[in-house]
């Protein structure tokens, strides 16, 4: 035994070394296994799946006679009016959206930062329209547009605007903007939290300084808070354009594409294309399209989140 205010001495050119425990590592790999075939299952395998299939001439599930055609598809694809025309209705879908989430998220994000009585009560009211399922928030709009019993109709013709029933989801640009309403009505609080923790994070002595310059509110919030909720906004940017680009679910509850494929966006045209019309290579090959369009749009988005973030340093 070593006794007490003494160094225990090893030999020269003796190391301490710790022992391998092969068990550590072996129950390292086991309890990692379920996450990596869940990962191979879930993501890689239908990844490389679709993609050998959008090569392939695949028009039923049980086909065994499929030629490959190599890039065929993706021609078919895009010589396709149809195509351009879901292209159109998809930007068109994203771009509004996107736009008014972000502006009634930054306002409704504004509020909940106020100091104001009960306003816990409020960020919890606020978060209900997201914590909803989308497919339910898809029937729930769409009772609310139905033309005979909705009850928007019912509120407009009690408040005297309108003396007969009128057929939101009847015409393609109705419809269109009726989707666009029922997903910003989902939407918007979960943009206003994500700039609600940007808020948080300015410091108050910014705004006391800009109180001493004696700027007014209008000028403080385009000087002083907007520059620095950038890189908040850009992130709602990328994951918003990212969600609106893909919408399927919303669309498929309330409209099914319809009407005359007013409401067809891509997504949903990649959908048809696969099951509807049994052409799986036509819909393979548009999904991977889709991938690259929500690819390039992310690399823009974060090449001005980088240039944003470089003008502020």
């Amino acid at each position: 035994m070593m006794r007490p205010g003494r160094t225990q001495e090893f030999p020269q050119g003796l190391a301490v070394r710790p022992k391998k425990s092969n068990g550590q590592g072996k129950m390292a790999f086991w309890l990692l296994l379920p996450a990596l075939v869940a990962v191979f299952g879930i993501v890689i395998y239908p990844v490389v799946r679709t993609l050998v299939i959008s090569l392939f001439e695949v028009n039923s599930v049980m086909a065994t006679d499929t030629p490959f055609v190599g890039l065929g598809n993706y021609e078919k694809v895009l010589s396709d009016a149809g195509f351009w025309a879901a292209i159109g209705r998809t930007f068109y879908f994203t771009v509004t959206s996107t736009v008014l989430e972000l502006v009634l998220g930054l306002a409704l994000a504004g509020l909940l930062n106020a100091r104001i009585r009960g306003r816990w009560v409020l960020r919890t009211i606020v978060v209900i329209p997201w914590a909803v399922p989308t497919i339910v928030n898809a029937a729930l709009w769409k009772g609310i547009f139905n033309a005979q019993y909705g009850a928007l109709n019912g509120i407009l013709s009690q408040l005297g605007f309108q003396s007969d029933y009128r057929a939101w989801l009847g015409s393609p640009t109705a419809a269109m903007n009726a989707v666009i309403v029922a997903d910003v009505w989902k939407t918007t609080p979960l943009v206003a939290f994500f700039l609600l923790a940007g808020l948080a994070s300015i410091p108050n002595d910014i705004y006391e300084a800009a109180k001493l310059d004696r700027a007014s509110r209008v000028r403080t919030f385009f000087s002083v808070t907007l520059p620095l909720l950038v890189p908040s906004v850009s992130i709602v940017l990328v994951l918003r354009t990212v969600e609106a680009f893909k919408v399927f679910d919303i669309i498929y509850g309330m409209t099914r594409g319809g009407p005359a494929n007013g409401t067809q966006t891509i997504a949903y045209y990649a959908y048809t294309s696969a099951f509807s019309d049994q052409s799986y290579g036509m819909g393979s090959a548009i999904s991977y399209l889709i991938v690259i369009v929500i690819l390039l749009l992310s690399a823009v988005y974060l090449r001005a989140l980088r240039r944003s973030e470089m003008s502020l340093l």
